[in-house]
C-alpha cells in the first residue's frame, strides 16, 4: 500500500491494465463538455497530465513517460479544445474553471492525492492548482516552466525571442499595421475574435506559427501551417489568457503564492535553450525552494517531443516508482 496515496501500489494484486481509450466526457453545467481518458494501472499512483497552450490538447505521445504497469495516467482536454466542445470557445474558460474541472475529474475518478504533471502552460496550471489544493498534491512534475508574467509575455511577444528570430519574427509582427505592433496580443486579438472565420483562422495560424518555429532546438526554418480548426482553438485560447493575465490576482502571483506548497517536493526539466519559455523562470521558481530540484537539459529546446526532455521525464518519471 503507497502510504501517501492510499492506493494499492501497482503490482501488488495482478488487475488488467486500463484500456488507453478508456474515455468519458464531463459536463461542467456551465455549457462546456470536458473529455477525460485514463490508462495505466488501475490502482496505480495517479498522475494527472496537464497539456500546454492554453489550447494544445492532449494526445496519445503524452502517455509514453508512464509505465503502465505503475501508475494510473489520467488525460483531459482542456476547456475549448482537443476533444472538448465547444470547440475554440473562451466563455466560462479561466484558470479558475481549469482548476475546478481538474478537482471534479479527481472526486468523479475517487482519487484522493495524485502527482501534478505539466509542461509550459501546463506547469502554470500545475502550480495554480498545487498552490489552490495543495493537500491533493503528492508531487509536482514541471517542464518547461511558465510563470504567467508580464515579463515572459513581453519577451515572446514583444520581440526578445524576436532577436534571435528575426525572419519568423518579421513574418509574426508584420501581419498586424506598425500602428499597433506596441501591443501584438491585443492586436492579434481584436482578429482572433473578428467574428470573421475567414480572418481568424489566418491570425490564428501565423500565431500558432510563430510558437511552433520555436519550439525545437532543431530548428529549420518556419514549419508548415497547422491545421485551421487546431490553430483556432490554440491561438484564441492563448490569447485570451495571455491578455487577462492568466486570471491571476496579481503579476507575479506565482512566486508570491510559493510559500502554500513549500513542502512538497517538485521535479523541474527545463531546457536549457529554451526560446518560449527561458530557463531563468525555472531557476526563480526553484530557488529557495528546499524540496524542489531543478534539471537543466543541456542542447534542449522548449518542445516536450526534444530528445533530452524527454529521456529525463523519462527518468523522473522512474525515480518516483522508488
Amino acid at each position: 500500500m503507497d502510504r501517501t496515496t492510499g492506493h494499492k501500489r501497482a503490482g501488488d494484486h495482478l488487475y488488467p491494465p486500463l484500456d488507453p481509450f478508456d474515455q468519458r466526457v464531463i459536463d461542467t453545467g456551465d455549457g462546456h463538455r470536458v473529455y477525460v481518458e485514463q490508462c495505466g494501472h488501475p490502482l496505480g499512483q495517479p498522475v494527472i497530465v496537464l497539456h500546454g497552450g492554453p489550447g494544445g490538447g492532449c494526445s496519445p505521445a503524452m502517455r509514453r513517460y508512464f509505465d503502465p504497469e505503475y501508475y494510473r495516467v489520467i488525460l483531459f482536454d482542456q476547456r475549448g479544445c482537443g476533444r472538448s466542445r465547444p470547440h475554440a470557445s473562451v466563455e466560462a474558460n479561466t484558470t479558475w474553471h481549469l482548476v475546478e474541472d481538474i478537482e471534479t475529474i479527481r472526486r468523479g475518478l475517487g482519487i484522493d492525492r495524485w502527482i501534478a504533471f505539466g509542461g509550459s502552460w501546463g506547469a502554470t496550471l500545475a502550480l495554480v492548482y498545487a498552490i489552490t489544493h495543495p493537500e491533493r498534491v503528492v508531487h509536482l512534475v514541471l517542464r518547461g516552466v511558465f510563470l504567467m508574467t508580464a515579463a515572459e509575455l513581453a519577451w515572446f511577444y514583444g520581440g526578445g525571442a524576436g532577436a534571435f528570430f528575426p525572419a519568423e519574427w518579421a513574418r509574426f509582427s508584420s501581419a498586424i499595421p506598425e500602428a499597433e505592433r506596441h501591443d501584438l496580443i491585443g492586436a492579434y486579438h481584436r482578429r482572433l475574435f473578428s467574428g470573421n472565420l475567414m480572418e481568424e483562422t489566418r491570425f490564428a495560424r501565423l500565431w500558432a506559427g510563430w510558437e511552433n518555429a520555436l519550439a525545437s532546438i532543431a530548428h529549420e526554418g518556419t514549419p508548415g501551417e497547422s491545421p485551421g480548426e487546431y490553430a483556432r482553438a490554440f491561438a484564441r485560447l492563448e490569447n485570451h489568457y495571455f491578455l487577462n493575465g492568466g486570471f491571476l490576482d496579481r503579476d507575479g502571483w506565482i512566486l508570491d503564492q510559493r510559500h502554500r506548497i513549500a513542502d512538497m517536493p517538485a521535479t523541474i526539466v527545463q531546457g536549457r535553450y529554451d526560446m518560449i519559455c527561458p530557463p531563468v523562470s525555472a531557476w526563480r521558481l526553484a530557488e529557495g525552494w528546499r524540496r524542489a530540484e531543478l534539471r537543466m537539459v543541456p542542447l534542449a529546446g522548449h518542445a516536450l517531443s526534444e530528445p533530452g526532455i524527454s529521456a529525463e521525464l523519462v527518468r523522473v518519471m522512474q525515480d518516483l516508482r522508488a
